[in-house]
Formats: C-alpha cells, structure tokens, sequence
C-alpha cells in the first residue's frame, strides 16, 4: 500500500510539472508560424476583442507561433497581398521564419492566395474560412443596387470612413482604404478574373475541390458553413439574414454560397455556422448544435503539424 501510494504521488508531481505539461500539450505546434488574416472591415484585434475571436490564444497554449495580420479593412485583394507579404517578409527578417501557414476569413482567403501566387517560397500553406473564391453575390447585388440608384460615391464613402474607424482603434490607420476596389475583388467578375491570373489549387469542377499539393508547392484547404440565423441573442445574424436573400435558393453564410468558398482541398463546405460564426464571433455566440470554431482551427493545426507544416 505504501509503495502504491509513493508512486501514485510520484506520477502527480511529474504530471503537475511545468516541463511535463509543456511536453504534453504540442497539439497546435506546427513546423512553420500561423498567420490569421482577417477579411473586410476586419482586424487583428481592437483592444481585447480579437477577429478570430479566441482562436490565437487556443493554438498558442498547445504549442503554435501565432500572428495576426494588419491589412487594410477595405481594398482590393492586390494591394491587401502585397501589405501581407510585407509582413511576412518582416516576421522572416525579424525572426528568421522560412515559411509561414496562411488562415484567411472572407477577403483573407484570397489575399492570402495572392501572396502563395507571387511568393510561394513563404507559404507552406494556405487555408481558407468563408472565402467567396467564386465571389459572393452580395457583391454583385451592392453593386447593381448602388450604380441603378447612383448612391456608389455615397456607399464607398461611408465604407470607407468606416474602415478607416476600424484601422484607427485597430492601430492599423496608415493602411489605404478602397471600398470600391474591395467590392470588385469580391464580385463574381472580380473574382474570376483573380482566379484566371491566380490558379493554384483552383477546384477541376464545378463546385468540386482542387489539388491538395499545388504545382507552386503550396498545400491549398478550404471550410465554410451554410447557416444564416444561428443564434437569437447575436446582433450580427440581422445582418447575415439580410445578405441570405442575395442568394434565392443557394446554400449560404450569410454572405458567401457554398461552392464558391471551395479553394483546394475541400475539408468541410456545411458547418452549422454564419459568416460571423467562422470567426467565432459574436463573442461566441451560435446554434448550440454548431460546431466550435475554436476547436476547427486547433484541428486545422494539427493537420498542418502532422504533415510536416
């Protein structure tokens, strides 16, 4: 009895060990650092609120290098590449990364894709989350509405103030805005002419998945979810329901169809979530029956490390 308790009590300090935990817990730590790169009007974080709400810390406790990106909130998908690949060409001086693993929402899908076109040498990887790759008809109808009505000066000038507002609590204010040259990158015509100059990983059919492995050495994955009103309590699912009626019958988040968020590997095109909820927004609120978008990007994570990334 008393050498099965000498050895219980063994085994309980070993576990409570900070080396112990440290070793344990490496679920998230993959080769290379993950960068999370926020969409339209989004941001690293403003104050404690963070775009992907929740999601750095989690990957960080189990092992990831983790940075989120400062892009312009609204501009097209060109200029947002290039402001992160001067990030990550900094993050490389600065530390010494070789390469880096790319998790975009919404606009940071493509931005991200936009940079493993023109540098692929810097990415490992490139995962995207509710990315319109396709374009999202939202898009379009903003921009049929506005240019019948003649409000398009107005529109852009009210998105642009408010991305502006954005960059400035975010501490990204020195980054230009472009509210009509994001709605180009993100329509349906916009998009299609990225994907002609920019092919990696491109679906081989129509609503299909592409290669895993891109010809530029780039591993491509993509996600998103069909929900639109997920949660009573959640301001933002307003605004989602109001997005949906672009899309008549087509599966949506809200903002971006079902097929069109498919970039390379497709690992799940219908998670129970808005486009709000692929961020964990707001402030974790979502269908009880969802998923938790934490946990994803932890599996995402895990992926990436087994396979060498």
């Amino acid at each position: 009895m008393k050498r099965f308790l000498v050895a219980c009590a063994t085994s309980l300090a070993l576990l409570s060990s900070p080396t112990a935990l440290t070793a344990a817990d490496t679920y998230t730590q993959t080769k290379y650092p993950i960068v999370l790169v926020h969409g339209l009007l989004g941001f690293d974080a403003v104050g404690p609120v963070q775009y992907f709400y929740g999601v750095p810390a989690e990957l960080r406790r189990s092992g990831a290098i983790v940075y989120t990106a400062s892009v312009s909130q609204s501009n097209s998908t060109e200029v947002r590449g290039e402001q992160l690949l001067k990030e990550l060409q900094t993050l490389k001086a600065k530390y010494g990364h070789t390469k880096f693993n790319l998790v975009g929402h919404s606009h940071g899908g493509s931005t991200s894709r936009y940079v493993a076109a023109v540098s692929p040498g810097l990415v490992a990887s490139v995962t995207s989350m509710g990315t319109p790759h396709q374009g999202s008809k939202v898009a379009d109808g903003l921009q049929g509405i506005t240019n019948w009505t003649g409000t398009t000066g107005l529109v852009a000038g009210v998105v642009n103030g408010l991305s502006s507002l954005v960059a400035f609590l975010s501490g990204s204010g020195s980054n230009p805005q472009n509210a009509l040259a994001s709605l180009q990158s993100l329509s349906t015509a916009g998009a299609q002419d990225f994907n002609r100059r920019f092919p990696a990983g491109a679906p081989t059919t129509s609503c299909g998945q592409g290669p895993e492995l891109a010809s530029n050495g780039v591993r491509y994955y993509s996600m998103g979810g069909t929900s639109v009103l997920t949660n009573v309590l959640d301001v933002s699912d307003g605004l989602m329901g109001a997005g949906a009626l672009f899309f008549g019958f087509e599966q949506n988040d809200g903002l971006v169809g079902r097929c069109s968020n498919h970039w390379g590997k497709v690992l799940r095109d219908d998670y129970n979530w808005n486009h709000i909820d692929e961020i964990n927004h707001a402030f974790g609120l979502r269908s009880i029956f969802s998923s938790d978008p934490v946990s994803v990007y932890r599996a995402q994570a895990n992926r990436l490390k087994n396979l060498g990334l």
